[in-house]
């Protein structure tokens, strides 16, 4: 221990940009940022507001964009901080806190994802029996489960990361405090933290992406069974936007902790957090939208509702 040298606060690296540059990332970041916030808030309202929504599926993604909101407000803010300061530090309990929260709702979302796979799979293949199976007591109990398991899985690598000692080097290769980059600083044996990883990456990653593929090789085979092509069209759309965000975020999340590192492992792995920080957050609620005609009629009529209250008002 005497060897040791402790600290308060880690530095953050970032991307090496010029200041002209990193301005043009502020704009463009703050822009992204407002953009995954605005949209999210509208998923939420519209889905609250209009009770022809208020069904297991979107109830599902009412939780899935919480966890967007949070996920960008979790690490954006910092980034757009460091933007615009010289030394871009941040607190041991802040960056405790940062990874934590990473951790615990890039988990729950993969959660989420697998439930809503399931939602999927029994109102394609069981819809006679969907009210039964898919009740509010059985939504409420893997909402719960989602976010307890996302929960208590990013506590344990924050309580194992942080008996770890750390120490001279204090500069974390990333411009948030992501578990990877901050366990390179220790000055110990990594190998059980590196061992929790991988296992939470089978629990958290591959299990749920089991899941989902079994869900959807029985939804395709329930589509084939549709006699006319406008039938198998309109099942498929139901869920066209689910395939396309699970596509998105387990593709990113396998690249990052599941393949071995190359050469520009750190530059990967720092575009890809960003990709789960700001670009995911601000996709998912374009892609339910867009793709969702009950989502897009619900926002239809809640614009036409907004616009006759200012008329008589």
């Amino acid at each position: 221990m005497e060897n040791h040298t402790f600290f308060s606060e880690f530095l953050l690296l970032g991307f090496s940009i010029s200041p002209k540059v990193q301005i043009v990332l502020f704009v463009l970041f703050l822009t992204i940022y407002t953009v995954a916030l605005v949209g999210n808030a509208l998923i939420l309202l519209v889905i609250c507001i209009d009770s022809q929504l208020h069904t297991p599926m979107y109830f599902f993604l009412c939780h899935l964009s919480i966890v967007d909101i949070c996920y960008a407000s979790n690490n954006v803010p910092h980034i757009l901080r460091n933007f615009l300061v010289l030394r871009k530090t941040i607190s041991l309990v802040g960056c405790g806190t940062q990874m934590y929260l990473y951790m615990a709702l890039g988990h729950t979302e993969c959660m989420l994802l697998a439930v809503m796979s399931y939602d999927r799979f029994v109102a394609i293949c069981h819809p006679l029996r969907y009210s039964v199976i898919m009740n509010w007591r059985v939504c409420s109990v893997l909402v719960i489960a989602s976010w307890d398991c996302g929960s208590l899985l990013a506590a344990v690598h924050v309580i194992l990361a942080w008996l770890l000692p750390f120490c001279g080097a204090r500069e974390v290769v990333h411009f948030f405090c992501e578990i990877l980059a901050v366990l390179k600083l220790a000055c110990a044996d990594i190998t059980v933290n590196k061992l929790v990883i991988f296992a939470a990456c089978v629990i958290i990653l591959l299990l749920p992406f089991t899941l989902i593929l079994i869900s959807y090789l029985h939804i395709l085979a329930a589509i084939l069974r549709i006699s006319s092509t406008e039938g198998q069209r309109k099942t498929f759309s139901t869920c066209s936007s689910h395939l396309t965000v699970v596509g998105l975020f387990y593709g990113a999340a396998m690249f990052v902790y599941m393949v071995p590192g190359t050469g520009n492992s750190t530059l990967q792995q720092k575009i890809l957090s960003l990709f789960y920080s700001l670009v995911n957050p601000t996709l998912n609620p374009l892609i339910y939208s867009l793709r969702n005609k009950q989502v897009k009629g619900a926002l239809v009529k809640m614009k036409r509702s907004l616009g006759e209250r200012e008329r008589f008002s």
